[in-house]
């Protein structure tokens, strides 16, 4: 029973945690009135989505008590078994993968729809955090810089070929977790480099070759000219791009109206008041976030804000008093990953980013997502626990040696 003492529990990540979730509940009513009038029903939509987060809550709850050097062992076999499933994307007729909107991003097992990138992202921030722990010398950094950059450059080429919002992603947190382990600049930055060459050389070869003279790409990035055609409408300066509604700025055109209507009053139209969401497409994920906004104003913008920096924040003054190399930076790559995953969302649903993709972690609805960004809260929860397990033992230690010790009197 004592691996299961509450005791220990941190209730900050507790606390931040129930209140995204609150958050989570009271948007969802409100942005998924396009569901609900397709199913006919409000029971349908919200109540898998309550369920989603029901398990969710169970799922952080026992995720705590799991020893880390258990989630680390874990995190290999996932991240071998989420490879795959992301490869089979790519794989022309898979009778496993699921088209959504464009994107073969989804698989299907056991009647189960779920994205494996959620998971490749979940594995590969294990992984890579316990290969670069185990860094010791100098010489030490050069070898998991090259081997952890193999692994990431294996995992995120499929990712990249349906997702490249998630690659980019996935591709900064490796950088930030490079830079908690003090790998040399001349190594990280050429990474840098190169990368920004690669994707320059591939928008031209995009935009000039099939964007502009009105031709389709074929295999395994053919999304490609979606990206460029993004990017380009995002620095689009035009009045008819502003002005005309198009099926390419549906989105972007319904959101900043969401907004604007939000920002006309510090509190918003107040919660069940929306309009806009009933013509948005997707309110109820990638931009619930505008919808947010809309019934709570800039008082619901800074309090989502400053929860998801608050979750940075936890696991920045968690990481500074636990001396075990591999959990702070698995602690520190699983924060990160939430926290600009919600900032990236957030500036794509405001305007300032082009069209990404990104759901807001615990709030967009999506079942994968709610139960792995649970999952990352549950792994965080059971560093916390374990480094106040550790005190109270040394407390304890410390008191004995005190009791034990001879008494002397000066005579």
């Amino acid at each position: 029973m004592k691996k299961f003492n509450f005791k220990n529990i941190d209730r900050s990540y507790w606390v931040l945690f129930i209140f995204l979730i609150s958050t989570a509940i009271i948007a969802l009513f409100s942005a998924s009135s396009t569901l609900v009038y397709s199913n006919h029903s409000a029971l349908g939509p919200i109540g898998q989505q309550m369920l989603f987060i029901v398990m969710g809550v169970i799922a952080a709850g026992c995720i705590q008590f799991i020893p880390t050097h258990y989630t680390r062992l874990g995190g290999y076999i996932l991240l071998g078994l989420s490879t795959l499933l992301v490869f089979s994307t790519m794989v022309p007729g898979n009778p496993l993968v699921v088209t959504i909107n464009g994107a073969a991003r989804w698989v299907r097992i056991a009647g189960i729809t779920f994205q494996p990138s959620e998971l490749a992202k979940l594995s590969l921030i294990i992984v890579i955090a316990d290969q670069l722990a185990r860094i010791k010398t100098e010489e030490d950094k050069k070898k998991y810089f090259y081997r952890t950059l193999i692994i990431s450059a294996v995992v995120m080429l499929p990712i990249m070929a349906s997702n490249l919002s998630t690659a980019v992603l996935i591709g900064l947190i490796i950088f930030c977790l490079w830079i908690l382990a003090r790998i040399p600049w001349k190594y990280t930055l050429s990474v840098v480099g190169i990368a920004i060459l690669v994707l320059g050389l591939g928008y031209s070869i995009v935009e000039f070759g099939f964007v502009r003279p009105g031709r389709q790409m074929h295999g395994p990035f053919k999304r490609a000219t979606t990206w460029v055609s993004r990017i380009d409408r995002h620095f689009e300066h035009s009045e008819e791009s502003k002005y005309v509604l198009t099926d390419e700025n549906i989105q972007e055109v319904y959101s900043a109206v969401a907004i604007a209507r939000g920002g006309a009053s510090p509190i918003g139209v107040l919660p069940g008041n929306s309009k806009e969401r009933d013509y948005l497409p997707l309110a109820f994920a990638d931009y619930i976030f505008a919808i947010i906004v809309e019934e709570s104003g800039i008082v619901g913008a800074i309090w989502l804000i400053v929860l998801y920096l608050a979750v940075l924040f936890r696991a920045c003054y968690v990481s500074s008093r636990y001396s075990d190399m591999p959990s702070m930076l698995m602690t520190m790559g699983l924060a990160l990953m939430i926290t600009c995953q919600a900032l990236i969302s957030m500036l794509v649903a405001v305007g300032l980013g082009p069209v990404t993709g990104q759901p807001l972690p615990l709030i967009s609805r999506g079942g994968t997502s709610v139960l792995i960004t649970s999952i990352y809260f549950g792994i965080m929860m059971g560093v916390s626990r374990e480094q106040l397990v550790l005190r109270d033992r040394v407390q304890e230690a410390k008191e004995e040696s005190e009791e034990d010790a001879p008494i002397v009197t000066l005579e």
